[in-house]
C-alpha cells in the first residue's frame, strides 16, 4: 500500500489551472445519479475555490442555443471575467478536440501542467478531455460530485475511463484538504469557509432524496 501512495501527485493552488465544462442547465437536467442541488453548490464551491485563491480558471459550454442551454447563472455570478471570456464550442464532444479551447487552455495554464477538472456530464464531457490531457502529459484531477451522469452506471464507467488513462478522481471537500492543506493558513481558511458556505450549510437539501437523514 505504501509504495502505491507514494506514487500519487498531490496537486497544490499555486502550479493549478481549474478546468469547468459545460455546467449548463440543460445538461444538468442530463444527470440522474445525483442530486442536482449537490451538483450546483460543488460547482459553485469551485468556482469560487479558483475566485478567492486566484487560481487560473476557463469556463467553456457546448451548443448554447440548443437543449444543453446557457451556463448556470451561479457561475455568471462568481466568475463574471471567466464567463464572458468561456468557449462556445459549437458542438465538438470532446472540448480538447476544440482547437479554440486547446489553445485557451494551453494559454491560460502558462506552461502548469496540473489539470482540476469538472462538469456535465461526466461519461462524456468530462470523460474524453480528461483522458486526452492525460495523453498529452497534463496531470489531471477529475471533481467527480460536481457532475453527474444519466446512471450510476455510466458514471462509474466514466471513473474507470478516466483513471485507467492515469486522471485521479476526487470529491470537493477532498480537494479543499488537498489544495488547502492546512486550515490555519490564509489559504486554508478561505477554503474550509467556502466548503462550510456553500456544502455543509446546503447538506440538508444537497442530499434530500437519497435516504440520508
Amino acid at each position: 500500500m505504501s509504495k502505491i501512495m507514494s506514487k500519487v501527485k498531490y496537486f497544490n493552488i499555486k502550479d493549478s489551472v481549474m478546468l469547468l465544462i459545460d455546467h449548463q442547465v440543460g445538461t444538468l437536467g442530463f444527470c440522474r445519479n445525483i442530486p442536482h442541488k449537490m451538483i450546483i453548490q460543488n460547482t459553485r464551491a469551485l468556482a469560487r475555490f479558483a475566485k478567492e485563491l486566484n487560481m487560473p480558471v476557463l469556463l467553456t459550454s457546448s451548443q448554447e442555443e440548443r437543449a444543453q442551454g446557457p451556463l448556470l447563472d451561479d457561475l455568471k455570478k462568481i466568475l463574471p471575467e471567466a464567463y464572458e471570456a468561456r468557449v462556445k464550442r459549437g458542438g465538438i464532444a470532446n472540448a480538447w478536440d476544440d482547437p479554440a479551447y486547446k489553445s485557451a487552455v494551453q494559454k491560460l495554464a502558462g506552461g502548469k501542467k496540473d489539470i482540476i477538472m469538472a462538469g456535465l456530464t461526466n461519461d462524456v464531457c468530462i470523460a474524453y478531455p480528461a483522458v486526452s490531457m492525460c495523453a498529452e502529459g497534463y496531470n489531471v484531477l477529475v471533481v467527480q460530485d460536481a457532475g453527474g451522469s444519466p446512471s450510476q452506471m455510466a458514471d462509474d464507467t466514466a471513473r474507470r475511463f478516466w483513471e485507467r488513462a492515469g486522471a485521479r478522481t476526487i470529491t470537493v471537500n477532498a480537494l479543499a484538504c488537498e489544495l488547502g492543506k492546512d486550515w490555519s493558513t490564509p489559504e486554508g481558511g478561505k477554503m474550509i469557509g467556502i466548503v462550510m458556505e456553500e456544502i455543509i450549510g446546503h447538506l440538508d437539501e444537497m442530499t434530500k432524496g437519497i435516504g440520508v437523514k
